[in-house]
């Protein structure tokens, strides 16, 4: 069977037959907060002058790749489940598994800006403006983007050596690599040790960064006098970390452990997870743990509300 005129089933939630209408309403309620959420964080950040720092505009980078993987994936996944309609064409696939492992692969390299960002800001903070520059931002944004890029070019390529013949039906709501890699497992192998490694070398080295980044920085406020001082320094880098904690700690496990018949019901659940609740919850986490951003937020909606009276 030809590749380029094959087609892919996913068979997502099909088994909860049952449960379909309540599952596109919850994937549409979550599609829509996670969008709107993170489209009006970048708009704050935009119009608001005093939010035009470093760390705003890595964040920025982020409300985009989550508002591009979420869009690639909850669409179709609502129109598999009130259709039944589940097959994806072969490019559609390449696609979809192009775009994800682009936004989840950049957003590592992301998140990993922003703690060498806060490191820099909180353990030198004196060389900061020197250090953290219009062109420093980007540099690592443009390198994030770029390594993305060419991480995620690999995928498709890979797939498409594969012939999978009668083999089409994926058990996943998305066309998820370790998903597609199990329809032929006899002739993948290759193939799925070499994302184990690039996931290993990627993902992990990436997160490891991060988590050394974190360690000097926790060193440096232990140090400050005053506990208000303490604080102050903390809660400016509580909400990267809770992100970073909830979008790797997710991604790096499901995607790296081993999968097998019995879990794929339960990963896909699981997959839930990182797909839509953390972008969901990073406009919630940003605006609700960071005073600046309320601040924003606040500002802004006082002013459309001054212009209405007027």
């Amino acid at each position: 069977m030809d590749n380029r005129t094959a087609k892919f089933h996913l068979r997502a939630f099909s088994r909860y037959k049952n449960l379909q209408l309540l599952i596109f309403s919850l994937v549409l309620v979550m599609y829509l907060i996670c969008v709107s959420g993170n489209m009006f964080i970048f708009a704050i950040v935009c119009r608001t002058s005093y939010l035009h720092t470093p760390m705003y505009y890595f964040l920025c980078n982020l409300t985009v790749l989550d508002i591009i993987y979420v869009s690639v994936i909850l669409p179709k996944l609502m129109v598999m489940t009130i259709t039944g309609d589940i097959s994806i064409s072969f490019p559609g696939c390449f696609a979809q598994l192009f775009f994800y492992v682009f936004c989840i692969g950049t957003e590592f390299f992301i998140l990993a800006s922003m703690a060498y960002d806060r490191y820099v800001a909180i353990c030198t903070p004196l060389h900061y403006m020197l250090v953290i520059n219009p062109q420093t931002c980007l540099t690592l944004s443009v390198f994030s983007f770029s390594l993305g890029l060419i991480n995620a070019l690999m995928y498709p390529l890979l797939i498409s050596r594969v012939s999978f013949g009668n083999f089409n039906e994926i058990n996943h709501f998305f066309c998820h690599m370790k998903s597609i890699l199990n329809l032929r497992p006899t002739e993948t192998r290759s193939i799925d040790l070499l994302i184990t490694v690039d996931g290993i070398a990627l993902g992990f080295s990436t997160f490891f960064l991060i988590l050394i980044s974190y360690l000097f920085i926790i060193a440096t406020i232990l140090k400050i006098q005053t506990s208000s001082g303490r604080v102050k320094a903390f809660s400016s880098c509580s909400s990267h970390l809770t992100v970073v904690l909830l979008f790797c700690l997710t991604s790096l496990t499901l995607n790296m452990k081993p999968e097998n018949e019995s879990s794929q019901e339960r990963d896909k659940i699981l997959s839930m997870l990182y797909i839509v609740v953390v972008p969901l919850l990073n406009p919630i986490v940003y605006s609700l743990r960071n005073k600046e951003v309320l601040r924003a937020i606040k500002k802004n909606i006082f002013l459309n509300y001054s212009d209405l009276d007027l």
